[in-house]
Parts: structure tokens; C-alpha cells; sequence
């Protein structure tokens, strides 16, 4: 067993599964059991086959370890200049999501065992702690993600043995809304759910002595893990709570309260959860963001790690209240990352015949491009409406 690209496997999964996960049952079970399932599968089809072609855009060019690499070799310099600026954007509005998130973590866990710590100090420990594991390299951040992983699946799996007991099927196909439109809506938090490929770059390098077949797999692998996950988690809470009750909360904090009051222990279970899976997604796009000023900077890593961290940590301690409504945009942005941007780096790289059997081309010819663009219009439309 190749363990590299099983810890590539789980970084991908690890950077996809977010706390956001808990929410899910809260924004589809109004829908149905079946159309949201459905929606689910075909917004996972979409966004793995977008990161197959970035895959195959990304070995044809060398395996460069960052977007900025192959935007240069693909898509010139207006191209690069414009992938950059919206990678840097999702990057930093993502990170300082997770600073926020970690910050209030680590008070809580201080605070309850005696050692009251502010927010910024909070949130500062906790870049700087991070900060240094993900400037060790993509192999330290592996090997941290493969334990952090195993935690957060532990807790998942405790979870729904806790809720399996009590499923009751009679919920399952309750529909308290029939509006398709309020269902296209709920595509963008499901796109961001996948939004995984920014470190798809990192792990091509990592990985270079892989074949195409083993690094398509770890995509596919990687994608289908959290696509499990939430089918899971949703078949469980919609069993337990049924679709009109589960539209009256607001907050997942809410929901995870009402489900703590009726099992015991299950509070701390999903805050564990919630913890793990706000972590390993910090560690996948810091990793992204580190490797692409990497290459773009080509200085020291002091110089990487300053460059990385400040902006998202100073955007955290300094201006909390604006970070929502940057990050209303972040889902257009991580639309034509995750859809546009690697379509056209794909066009580009196959206009160039390759004649290496042993690299990788996404199968689906002119087909499959024409879809993966009519799903990215969808995604837009999704956001707009």
C-alpha cells in the first residue's frame, strides 16, 4: 500500500470535510430525502471531474506544486494574473474563517481547564502553531492529516452509532418544501462542501513518482469519502429529526444541542468533530496558499510563512464584522477556480498533442468539456437566483 498517496487521499477528503458538513441536514431535508440526495451526487460528479482535468492540466505541465505554475504555463500572463487574484481571495477568506473558528476553540478548551486565554491571543497561538507544521512541508502536513483524519472519522462513525438505534423511516420521504428554485439555491453550499481542489497542485508534486492511474484514483477516492460522509450524516439526522423540525433551527449549534439533550454525550462528540474537521481543512488550504507564494515568491520560507499568515490572521483579529460579507462571494470566486479555470487550462494543454502514455488525461473528450461548463453555468445560476 502506496501510504503517500492514501495520506494525498485523505488531505483531499480532510480539505472537503468542514464543519459546514453539520448543516447539511438543515439546508436539504425541507426538500426530500431523494431530491436531495440527488442534488448531492451530481454536485460531487461535477466538481470531481473538474479536478480530474486540473489533475491533467497540472501533470502536463511538469507537476508545478501551485495554480500560479500552471496558470503561467497554460493560460499566459493575463491568465496567471487573473487565477491568482481569485485563488489568493478564496485562500485568504478561507483561512480567516477557520482563524475565527479556531480562535473561539481553543478559548473554550482553555477556559476549561483553567487557563482563560483572550481572542487574539487564541487566535494568534493558533496561526503561528499551524503555520509551522504547514511551512514543514506536504509530507508533515500528511502525516499530521492521516491522525487528524482518524479522529474525525472515529468521532463520525461514534455519532452515527449513537443515531442508527432510533432511525425512525417514516421521516425519510417527508417534502415540507416544493420549491425547485430554494433547492438550486442549496447547490452552492454543497459545491463549497467539495471544495477540495486547491490542493490538488501540491499533492501532483508530492506524489511524483505515481502513476496517472493511482493519481486519478486519489482524486476519486479522496472526493467519494466526504460524498459518503454526508449522505450518512444526513440519512442520520433526517431519521432522527424530521424535515419540519429541523427547519426551525437556525444554527448548527442548535442542532447539535437538541441532539446532545436526547443522547448523552453526543455534544462532545460533535464539537470534537466540528474541531477536527475545521483543522484539516485549515492545514489543505494553508498548504495551497503556502505552495503558491512559494512559487510565486521563490524566497525564504520566513518571507512564505509571513506572507501566508499575516493578511488572514490580521483580517481575523481586525475586521471579524466585514468577513461575511466577503465570503458571500467566495462561492463565484471557487466557481471559476474550481470549474472555469481548469477547463481552459485543460483546452489549453490539449491543443498540444502528448505523446507520454504515462501522463494523465481525463477521459469524456469534447463531451465531457462541454458538461463540466454547462455545470459551472448552473453553479452561477445557482448563485445568482
Amino acid at each position: 500500500m502506496n501510504l503517500k498517496l492514501v495520506g494525498s487521499s485523505l488531505i483531499v477528503a480532510g480539505t472537503a470535510l468542514g464543519a459546514g458538513m453539520l448543516a447539511i441536514p438543515m439546508v436539504l431535508a425541507q426538500f426530500g430525502l431523494l431530491w436531495g440526495t440527488l442534488l448531492m451526487l451530481f454536485i460531487w460528479a461535477g466538481t470531481t471531474y473538474a479536478a480530474l482535468l486540473l489533475l491533467e492540466a497540472s501533470c502536463k505541465v511538469g507537476g508545478g506544486a501551485s495554480m500560479n505554475a500552471i496558470a503561467r504555463e497554460t493560460l499566459g500572463k493575463g491568465g496567471q494574473l487573473v487565477t491568482n487574484s481569485l485563488l489568493y481571495a478564496l485562500l485568504v477568506c478561507l483561512l480567516m474563517a477557520y482563524i475565527i473558528g479556531a480562535g473561539d476553540l481553543v478559548q473554550k478548551v482553555t477556559a476549561s481547564i483553567g487557563l482563560p486565554t483572550s481572542t487574539i491571543a487564541s487566535q494568534v497561538g493558533f496561526t503561528l502553531f499551524v503555520g509551522i507544521i504547514v511551512s514543514a512541508g506536504t509530507g508533515v502536513v500528511d502525516k499530521l492529516n492521516r491522525g487528524l483524519f482518524l479522529g474525525m472519522i472515529v468521532a463520525l462513525i461514534l455519532t452515527l452509532f449513537a443515531l442508527a438505534p432510533s432511525v425512525s423511516f417514516e421521516g425519510l420521504d417527508e417534502v415540507v418544501s416544493d420549491d425547485k428554485m430554494a433547492l438550486i439555491k442549496t447547490s452552492s453550499v454543497l459545491f463549497t462542501s467539495f471544495g477540495f481542489m486547491v490542493v490538488i497542485p501540491s499533492l501532483v508534486t508530492y506524489n511524483k513518482e505515481a502513476s496517472k492511474t493511482q493519481l486519478r484514483n486519489m482524486i476519486i477516492v479522496g472526493s467519494t469519502i466526504p460524498l459518503v460522509c454526508y449522505l450518512l450524516w444526513l440519512l442520520a439526522v433526517v431519521g432522527n429529526l424530521p424535515p419540519h423540525e429541523l427547519v426551525q433551527y437556525s444554527n448548527v449549534t442548535e442542532l447539535i444541542s437538541v441532539l446532545g439533550q436526547q443522547y448523552e454525550g453526543l455534544e462532545f462528540i460533535l464539537s470534537m468533530f466540528t474541531g477536527l474537521a475545521l483543522l484539516t481543512s485549515f492545514l489543505g488550504v494553508a498548504m495551497a496558499l503556502y505552495d503558491q507564494n512559494a512559487d510565486l515568491l521563490k524566497a525564504s520560507k520566513p518571507v512564505i510563512f509571513v506572507t501566508t499568515f499575516v493578511l488572514p490572521l490580521l483580517g481575523a483579529v481586525f475586521a471579524p464584522e466585514h468577513f461575511l460579507a466577503i465570503l458571500s462571494y467566495a462561492g463565484i470566486i471557487l466557481v471559476f477556480l474550481a470549474v472555469f479555470v481548469p477547463l481552459s487550462m485543460t483546452m489549453k494543454v490539449r491543443r498540444v498533442p502528448v505523446e507520454d502514455d504515462n501522463i494523465y488525461e481525463a477521459g469524456g473528450g469534447v463531451m465531457g468539456m462541454s458538461m463540466i461548463f454547462l455545470f459551472g453555468c448552473f453553479l452561477l445560476f445557482a448563485q445568482a437566483v
